[in-house]
């Protein structure tokens, strides 16, 4: 997970269908509130709008084709999904409890809430996931604040993971220590899950045979044909730790073990 730098204009169809949408929210659940409190009443949300193609393009091409959260690649794989950091339809502090409702249904077309993520991360980790500090002041319907909220897991599009998170190899783990956010965000979304942590390894295998090329050439200034390879060597070394590389948050934690 690294830091997104999200554009500052949301797509013309939220600006439009998009502000439509959370107002006639708005006036629905102002005029039946413990309908809505309760789940006898429940929000349609039109994917249409908050995952327009526009929408996602936008996302995707904001965070280089990666997973908000686990910065694996997305579309040679899949369709990738457009998620609400805080969910729309209903939410868990805990992964056990009972759905509370309503969700945040007010930001369900808000610019500021939308990600693109892998479905793994979404759909088999997050889910209605939102787990709050102080729980009491989660913000219950649109007129309540926002910010007296302080959310556990970390919102990459508003501060920066290499705050939380760090990694020994391919194994991230919290730096603000047990239970902190850090290490509540990576169990949340499952960011060592096996087969994650299986690609990273190799992700680092490679770069660590380039960080061997790039010390034999310095050992051996003379060789012009080694020097040459050792360039192009240090150059993938370089890309890995860019925005747009894949786990580039794990390159960068771990960038003075390879030797580069």
């Amino acid at each position: 997970m690294i830091r997104i730098r999200r554009t500052s204009s949301a797509p013309a169809v939220l600006r439009t269908k998009g502000k439509n949408k959370r107002r006639g929210h708005s006036l629905s659940y102002t005029a039946n509130p413990a309908a809505y409190d309760s789940g006898a009443l429940k929000f349609e949300f039109d994917g249409d709008i908050y995952a327009h193609d526009d929408v996602k393009a936008v996302l995707k091409a904001m965070q280089h084709d990666k997973c908000a959260f686990c910065e694996s690649k997305v579309s040679h794989i899949a369709y990738g999904d457009v998620e609400h950091y805080r969910p729309k339809g209903g939410f868990r502090q805990h992964q056990a409890d009972v759905l509370g409702r309503p969700g945040y249904y007010w930001l369900a077309y808000e610019w500021d809430n939308l990600l693109f993520s892998c479905q793994l991360c979404n759909q088999r980790f997050k889910k209605n996931l939102f787990p709050l500090i102080d729980p009491a002041a989660r913000a219950r319907n649109h007129k309540d604040a926002l910010r007296r909220e302080a959310p556990v897991m970390v919102d990459p599009s508003k501060e920066d993971p290499a705050d939380y998170i760090g990694f020994r190899a391919e194994v991230a783990y919290g730096l603000d220590g047990t239970g902190g956010r850090g290490e509540q965000t990576l169990n949340a979304l499952g960011l060592n899950r096996v087969e994650l942590v299986e690609v990273r390894r190799d992700k680092l295998k490679y770069l660590h045979a380039f960080g061997q090329i790039v010390r034999t050439a310095a050992d051996h200034p003379q060789n012009a044909a080694l020097r040459e390879v050792a360039e192009r060597a240090q150059q993938q070394l370089d890309r890995a730790v860019h925005d747009s590389a894949e786990f580039a948050g794990m390159v960068r934690g771990t960038v003075a073990d390879l030797g580069g």
